[in-house]
Parts: structure tokens; C-alpha cells; sequence
């Protein structure tokens, strides 16, 4: 196995012939009738999503951070506080600011890349209104029910970003169920993707109702030019739901063969001396498998490394915190000890539906032959 013949990308879409065959039907139906808006795809999206992740509403949106924004607006966090992990997406924080809202960066636990219930009590203050939850790589904290209860008791919301996170659950329930919402992303690197896309999870009829009427210029009717409340552009057209429905239908099986892929990471890394694994308590949609290289390794020269020899370890979860960021100057880092340790260390393994196994033991290889 020559380094020369090896390329493996860290990310690689494989849409199967029956899946575009009824994308391809899907679409062919929506341009038959004209209907390329707020028809019976977004419907069936909806449902079908509703159903998979066991809640009563599922709402589709533009995009995830549209999903996001939305549910912040729907939340009314205008002049109140939000807890946000510092390592995230800066669409997380993007959309409480953008709401009116204001954002309380909070540090994260390297064990499992998210806040503990610790961390949240030490930051809390008289004006925060609730928390986001991040499920970075597709991994639940195994403290999340436990911060749900906290929350519940302080009077506190609890919101999911599950942006990363299609079918994973801890202890029989799916990401976005554990509080008051959730929101997800079908971007193209996804797990189940749409190329652009999002939905809005709840149990909560009253977040549901604002979010359906938020999300379409505040219209209680779709098609009826009479807004009730200021809203925005926020809807998903048929043709990217066309895509998304079959997408979900093929959702299982992409995360087994994600979790093929990981099990053998996993087996084999018990071997690299330093190595730690960031691995769920409950299932994982496994949209990243992330370790943590052993102490003083430079990350920056092995990922040079590993790519010189094919294979990208590119796409990190997340290189740059919150905290870095020129959006957020001035936020002094030292009150991130954890994210500063995370970021500097990880780096997140190839893996992909249609990855071979072949393909991961080469990775491995390479892992090794730098370590």
C-alpha cells in the first residue's frame, strides 16, 4: 500500500441511483405542477422528520442557521442573556445576536466537547434566559439530561443545536428532544443533506406556532399577503425537500455504515499510546470521529503530515473557538481552559458513507507512521 496511490478526502457525498432516480421523480412532479414552494415535499419532510425523531412538530426552514435564528426570535431572547459553548459554529451565537439577544460564552469539557452541568452553574447569571447545547461531531453530553432538569429548575429554556447530530440519541431519546427544542442543518456536509436546509424539532405547540409563523414573513396564512407579526424569509422550497425526504429515508443506513467505520477506528486506536477517542454514551450520527492527539504533539505539523501521505484531516470541530473569533475581540481567553486544550489537540478522522474499510485502516496507518 503505497502512499502515492492513497488519497482519502475527509468528506465524500454518495448519492445512490435509486436515490436520484426519486429525487429526479420528485422534482420532475413539482415542475409538472408548478409547484416549487410550500407544497406536499416540505409536507412530507416535515412528517417523515417529526416521526424519526419522536416529537409532535418539525418545522423546515432555509437553512440551520435559519433554524437557529428562528428559534431564538421564537424564544423572544431580545435583551436577555444566552449560555453558548464557546466551541461552536458561530451560526450558534450569529443567531441569539441577531435575535436581539446576548451571548454568554461558556468553556467546554475536552472529554466530551460540550459545557458540563458545572461549568453552566458557574456562568449563569440573573439575566440568562437559557442555554444552548451544542452536539458537536454528533455526540450527545452524557449530562444532558441532568443540565435539562438544572434548567428546569432555575426556569430556564433549554435549546439543541443539533446541526451535527441526525439520528443520534442517549438513552432512547433523539437529539432535540431533551428540551424545549432543537434545530438541525442539511448543509452539504452533513450526514443527510439537502445541499441547503434546516428544521426546527419541538414538542412545544406554542414554539411551533412562532416558528411556523416567523419563518414566513409572520403570515398566519402562507399564501395570504396579511402578517400579524414582524417575520422574515425563512422557508425551504420543495425542490431542496425533494432531496431531503429521500435523503432521511437512507438516513439509517448512513449512520450504520458510519458506525462500521468508527468501531474500526476505534479497535485500532486502542494501540496508539496517547490517543483519546471522544466517543458517545448513546448512539452517534457519527458526523465526525474526533480524537485528541497525545500532549505536545504539534497539530498543525501532523495534519502536514498526514496530507502529504493522502490523507485530510481537515475539517475540525472547531479550530478557531468563539473566543478567537474577531467577532468576539476582546473576550478574555483564559476562562476557556478546556476549549483551549480541545482545539489545540483534536483533529477528526476521515468518515463517510461509502468510506471503505480499506481506506480507514490506511488512515490508521498513517496515524501511526506520524505518531
Amino acid at each position: 500500500m503505497t502512499t502515492a496511490t492513497r488519497k482519502i478526502p475527509p468528506l465524500r457525498l454518495w448519492f445512490p441511483e435509486e436515490d436520484r432516480k426519486e429525487i429526479h421523480q420528485r422534482i420532475e412532479r413539482c415542475l409538472a405542477e408548478g409547484q416549487v414552494a410550500q407544497g406536499s415535499n416540505v409536507r412530507e419532510f416535515e412528517e417523515r422528520f417529526a416521526e424519526y425523531c419522536g416529537c409532535r412538530y418539525a418545522l423546515a426552514v432555509s437553512s440551520g442557521g435559519a433554524a437557529l435564528e428562528v428559534a431564538m426570535w421564537a424564544l423572544d431572547v431580545r435583551g436577555k442573556e444566552v449560555l453558548v459553548p464557546t466551541n461552536t459554529f458561530l451560526a450558534t451565537a450569529a443567531a441569539v445576536l441577531l435575535a436581539g439577544g446576548q451571548v454568554k460564552l461558556v468553556d467546554i469539557d475536552p472529554r466530551t466537547a460540550a459545557p458540563n452541568l458545572d461549568i453552566l452553574r458557574r456562568s449563569v447569571s440573573s439575566r440568562t434566559a437559557g442555554v444552548i447545547m451544542v452536539h458537536i461531531g454528533g455526540i450527545i453530553s452524557p449530562e444532558i439530561e441532568a443540565i435539562r432538569d438544572w434548567c428546569s429548575s432555575r426556569g430556564l429554556w433549554l435549546f439543541e443545536d443539533c446541526a451535527h447530530a441526525h439520528g443520534s440519541e442517549l438513552n432512547g431519546k433523539r437529539a432535540g428532544t431533551f428540551g424545549i427544542g432543537g434545530a438541525y442543518s442539511f448543509f452539504s456536509t452533513k450526514v443527510m443533506t439537502c445541499g441547503e436546509g434546516g428544521m426546527v424539532v419541538s414538542d412545544d405547540q406554542s414554539l411551533a406556532k412562532k416558528v411556523a409563523l416567523l419563518r414566513n414573513y409572520g403570515k398566519p396564512e402562507p399564501w395570504v399577503t396579511y402578517s400579524t407579526e414582524l417575520g422574515a424569509n425563512w422557508r425551504l422550497n420543495e425542490l431542496a425537500a425533494a432531496v431531503g425526504v429521500v435523503q432521511l429515508k437512507r438516513l439509517d443506513e448512513m449512520i450504520r455504515w458510519r458506525e462500521g467505520i468508527a468501531a474500526l477506528y476505534t479497535s485500532r486506536l486502542q494501540s496508539l499510546e496517547g490517543v483519546q477517542p471522544i466517543l458517545p454514551h448513546g448512539r452517534s450520527s457519527w458526523y465526525k470521529y474526533i480524537i485528541l492527539l497525545p500532549q505536545g504533539v504539534d497539530r498543525e505539523k501532523f495534519k502536514g503530515a498526514a496530507k502529504e501521505r493522502g490523507v485530510a484531516f481537515a475539517g475540525g470541530v472547531y479550530d478557531l473557538p468563539l473566543h478567537r473569533q474577531p467577532v468576539f475581540a476582546g473576550t478574555p481567553p483564559d476562562h476557556f481552559q478546556g476549549a483551549e486544550e480541545f482545539c489545540s489537540r483534536h483533529v477528526c478522522l476521515p468518515i463517510y458513507y461509502g468510506m471503505t474499510r480499506e481506506e480507514a485502516e490506511y488512515v490508521v496507518e498513517v496515524l501511526r507512521a506520524i505518531l
